[in-house]
């Protein structure tokens, strides 16, 4: 089948060239890059070019990059290794629309502290109707705390399901404001949807950790990094060896890695061609309206947000998101929906419904996101393919 693939923010299509070099290391560099020997240290050099590539991306230096197995270890090593320490005031400020690698350690967290294991307590930021935290509230959650207390802010940068995007550049002046009054706190940024779709400079940004993961900017799938600010220290998850400067054990991911590094440079290459970058958010608008003015009782989820180009979140009225899917996928149309089946029920997105989108909206929302090799008439096809498939759900599936 000839695939209309909109579905970019679950992963993105490897780049022909990554795939390619992944398959020259496999094939002729698959020394353990920690050996002495010249072989495995022809293995070491790549690896470490491609983290000065990651670096690169991003603004920062390649010694801060720690390679993870992708953006779920990230956050993991990011939370727990800052806060899971057993000893003293340990608070995480964060929001419930943060992906579930950030929501579902935090629960943990919060848990074992609740049954006296590590005194972690967890607090929950108000967002507006757009899924976007206000600074002020922020400065307010942080006032709550003495100087002593070690508190880290965990916020997305852009949310993967409606592709809002946070203030993270005004939070970051604020944190680093109020570390250097002398209040023990930290910034960590799941930036897993922003990287290679947003231009960041960490250079210019006083972030402490920030999450990235390969898959989603045309890179291998099982291969991430955590960017850790000089003078973080942060308690390693996995133990086994001195790999990554002691902080994350275990033989590197040489072909995941190198692959990595090259769609770095190819995501960094995209993001200086402003006139792409226009032309594709241009296409999202105009898929938008398009569905808006054939499909009345429709919305756009996060309308009010800055939201990154690529993402449409539209809530389709008086349908189910599930039956919305299976029927565009049957017309070779691939997207998804922030919901999950359950023993046979459909439940809508907690991001959506903490957002105070109606159940209504949200049982029916179906997530679009484009990456930067979408054709214009890939996105006129699948507009004809959602106004069909909508339009006869609403006729043969009327909900009460």
């Amino acid at each position: 089948m000839d695939w209309i693939y909109l579905d970019n923010n679950a992963t993105t299509q490897p780049a022909p060239a990554v795939v390619a070099v992944m398959d020259r290391v496999n094939r002729d560099l698959w020394a353990n890059p920690s050996s002495v020997h010249r072989f495995g240290q022809q293995v070491r050099h790549e690896i470490e070019q491609a983290r000065v590539a990651v670096a690169n991306l991003i603004g920062t230096r390649p010694r801060d990059l720690v390679f993870t197995s992708g953006g779920t270890e990230s956050n993991n090593l990011a939370l727990r290794g800052m806060l899971d320490r057993g000893v003293g005031q340990s608070v995480l400020v964060t929001t419930a629309v943060e992906h579930a690698a950030v929501r579902e350690p935090a629960a943990q967290l919060e848990k074992r502290g609740a049954s006296g294991g590590g005194g972690v307590r967890v607090v929950m930021l108000p967002i507006d109707g757009d899924g976007v935290v206000r600074v002020a509230d922020v400065a307010s959650a942080l006032d709550e705390w003495p100087d002593d207390a070690r508190v880290l802010l965990s916020i997305q940068w852009a949310n993967n399901e409606t592709g809002a995007i946070q203030p993270i550049e005004e939070i970051a002046t604020l944190v680093n404001d109020r570390r250097s009054g002398g209040q023990g706190v930290y910034l960590h940024v799941d930036a897993t949807q922003a990287v290679g779709k947003l231009p960041i400079d960490l250079a210019a940004n006083p972030i402490d950790m920030m999450t990235l993961s390969a898959h989603k900017f045309h890179g291998p799938k099982g291969i991430g990094a955590l960017y850790i600010r000089r003078g973080v220290r942060l308690q390693p998850q996995l133990h086994g060896g001195p790999q990554e400067r002691d902080r994350r054990g275990g033989t590197e991911y040489a072909p995941g890695i190198i692959g990595m590094g090259l769609a770095a440079e190819l995501a960094g290459a995209f993001l200086a061609d402003s006139a792409r970058l226009a032309e594709l958010a241009s296409w999202r608008d105009a898929f938008e309206s398009q569905l808006l003015e054939r499909l009345p009782g429709t919305v756009v989820n996060s309308a009010g947000a800055r939201r990154l180009w690529n993402t449409s979140n539209l809530g389709f009225e008086h349908v189910e998101a599930e039956a919305v899917l299976i029927a565009l996928s049957e017309q070779g149309v691939c997207a998804s929906a922030g919901a999950a089946c359950s023993s046979g029920s459909l439940e809508p997105s907690p991001v959506l419904l903490a957002m105070g989108v109606p159940e209504s909206i949200a049982h029916g929302s179906v997530r679009f996101s484009l990456s930067r090799d979408t054709m214009r008439d890939e996105l006129d096809r699948a507009i004809e393919s959602v106004v069909q498939v909508v339009t006869r759900l609403r006729q043969t599936l009327p909900m009460g």
